[in-house]
């Protein structure tokens, strides 16, 4: 990841997180074993990664 910039890196989490709370929100809205609710479950897991490793990335600059 060390082609972007810091601040493009922090844009980067700010939309993540934005992602993350929008698919908590919605995640609610569907039973447990349902399949939307799976597929949020799912991409829900995406973004903590990906927050994650944009936030080790923005520490490491």
């Amino acid at each position: 990841m060390s082609d972007y910039t810091k601040g493009e890196l922090e844009e980067a989490l700010r939309a993540v997180n934005s992602i993350i709370s929008k698919c908590e929100k919605a995640q609610e809205k569907f039973p447990e074993g349902n399949s939307q609710h799976t597929l949020l479950k799912n991409r829900l897991k995406a973004m903590y990664i990906s927050k994650s490793l944009l936030t080790n990335e923005i520490s490491n600059k």
